[in-house]
């Protein structure tokens, strides 16, 4: 027996220094062994819970994201909502693959059978639920403001009376709100402004109206894509059949070109505002404003609605002909009579007449 291990001292320091060491390696070996088996467990873990479909039995839900909200809130409250069942892990995955601070605010459709992982690459893309708002051919702009008004998901931030500010900060470079913003359906997330909406709208309008104003007919009446923007928006109040616009262009062209008042009752009752009480009389008609074509001649001095697309390019593409007249059919299609003449026109007038009186009488 070496001479080392008699008597009974337990005094380690006392032993061979390459046998401390060999123990000493296998101690260390032993723990990270034990640390490898450990990380592995919590690897496999790990991915079986990132790769398990949820089930949140039932219907699928919507989870929100709120600004400001940390990441470790987000997990609380998808455990707390029975969306994922081991938060910690959810947070400690985010963080390992560093997405814990690129979540985007809003709300997300979360639905029965996606994995947790799934729902955290749809947090960082941004891939959010998103609302619809339409702006319809021929609002007024107070209208398309008491419509975003009344929106519930809309966050409201203007005011009709905000409309100077409004075109400051949109770099608009003319001074009236009117016909600017494009009807369209917008889509949107949850937190959205009615300034961003309007922003949108307005940029697609520009859009629009550089491209069709680029591929407008030759020699038209109009001397600029704002001109044809006013002329759009008239004809979109006067017309009721989508046929119809370039020939209603046609006839409002004609009477540029020959220097004729344009004669048409929404610029009139536009003029009058909302004191407008449904009912356009002989005494509305001769009374001055700037927007009343039967006393002035020539396009109004703005837009008196919002043009769509289709409204824009029948302004910029006239039907040819050589009608300078046209008044409702009253046949309830909304139709109109075209007319060459004076004598043709009033013709067609007692006509529609006839027919309102024929239709009250029934």
């Amino acid at each position: 027996m070496p001479a080392w291990f008699s008597g009974h001292s337990t005094d380690f320091k006392a032993l061979p220094y390459t046998w401390r060491m060999s123990v000493s390696v296998k101690i260390i070996l032993g723990l990270v062994a034990a640390f490898g088996v450990a990380m592995l467990g919590m690897f496999l873990q790990l991915n079986r819970f990132l790769d398990t479909p949820i089930d949140i039995q039932g219907t699928d839900t919507v989870f929100e994201v709120r600004p400001g909200m940390p990441f470790g809130q987000i997990s609380s409250a998808l455990a707390e909502r029975g969306i994922i069942d081991q938060p910690t892990l959810f947070r400690l995955y985010a963080r390992i693959v560093d997405k814990a601070g690129r979540v985007h605010v809003g709300e997300y459709p979360i639905e029965n059978g996606m994995t947790p992982k799934q729902i955290l690459d749809m947090f960082v893309v941004g891939d959010v639920r998103l609302y619809s708002f339409t702006i319809v051919e021929g609002w007024t702009f107070r209208e398309l403001l008491d419509a975003l008004n009344r929106d519930p998901i809309v966050v409201k931030s203007t005011v009709h009376e905000d409309w100077p500010g409004l075109l400051d900060s949109l770099g608009a470079e003319v001074s009236h709100p009117e016909g600017l913003f494009l009807p369209e359906t917008y889509r949107f997330p949850k937190g959205t402004t009615d300034i961003a909406l309007l922003r949108q709208a307005y940029e697609l309008m520009q859009e629009t109206l550089a491209a069709e104003w680029d591929a407008r007919a030759p020699d038209l009446s109009v001397a600029s894509p704002y001109e044809a923007l006013v002329l759009a928006s008239i004809i979109e109040k006067e017309t009721a059949l989508a046929s119809e616009r370039p020939r209603i262009s046609g006839v409002f062209t004609r009477r540029l070109e020959q220097r004729m008042r344009l004669q048409t009752d929404p610029t009139v009752i536009y003029g009058i505002g909302e004191e407008f009480n449904g009912n356009l009389t002989r005494r509305d008609l001769r009374t001055d404003t700037p927007y009343n074509t039967y006393t002035r001649s020539g396009l109004p001095p703005t837009p008196i609605a919002l043009p769509g697309r289709a409204a824009i390019n029948a302004a910029l593409n006239p039907a040819p002909g050589t009608e300078i007249y046209f008044v409702a059919t009253g046949l309830g299609d909304g139709s109109h009579k075209f007319s060459n003449t004076k004598a043709e026109h009033d013709a067609a007038v007692q006509e529609y007449l006839a027919r309102q009186r024929a239709a009250r009488n029934r």
